[in-house]
C-alpha cells in the first residue's frame, strides 16, 4: 500500500533545499555564503580590517576596525556591493552596513 511516497532513499541536499524553500529561508542562506566569500571579494588589504558579521535580509552588516576604515569603505560600499553580487547574483545583497568594531 503506497501513500504517495517516493521509492528509494532521497538525497538529503534535496530534503534540505526544499524545507528551506518551504519556509522561505532559501535565498537567506544562499546570501550567507558571502560571510565566507568576503576576504577574497575585498582583498587582504581590506579583510585585515574588516569582519563579515551577518546578514539580515538583504543586508550585510560587516564590522570595521577603525573610524578611519570606516569612513574609507563607505566612500566604498558601492564597489564591495557590485562585487558580493557578481559572486552572489541569485541571490544580490541590496546594501552593506559598515559598523565600527566594538573593542574589549
Amino acid at each position: 500500500m503506497s501513500r504517495g511516497r517516493a521509492k528509494g532513499p532521497t538525497r538529503l541536499g534535496d530534503v534540505l533545499e526544499s524545507v528551506l524553500e518551504e519556509h522561505g529561508l532559501k535565498d537567506q542562506v544562499r546570501r550567507m555564503e558571502v560571510l565566507d566569500l568576503w576576504p577574497g571579494i575585498v582583498g587582504e588589504r581590506v579583510a585585515a580590517v574588516t569582519r563579515a558579521r551577518g546578514v539580515s535580509e538583504a543586508t550585510l552588516f560587516v564590522e570595521v576596525r577603525t573610524s578611519a576604515w570606516l569612513m574609507e569603505l563607505n566612500m566604498m560600499k558601492g564597489e564591495f556591493l557590485d562585487r558580493v553580487n557578481e559572486r552572489l547574483p541569485e541571490t544580490p545583497l541590496e546594501r552593506i552596513v559598515f559598523v565600527l568594531a566594538e573593542t574589549t
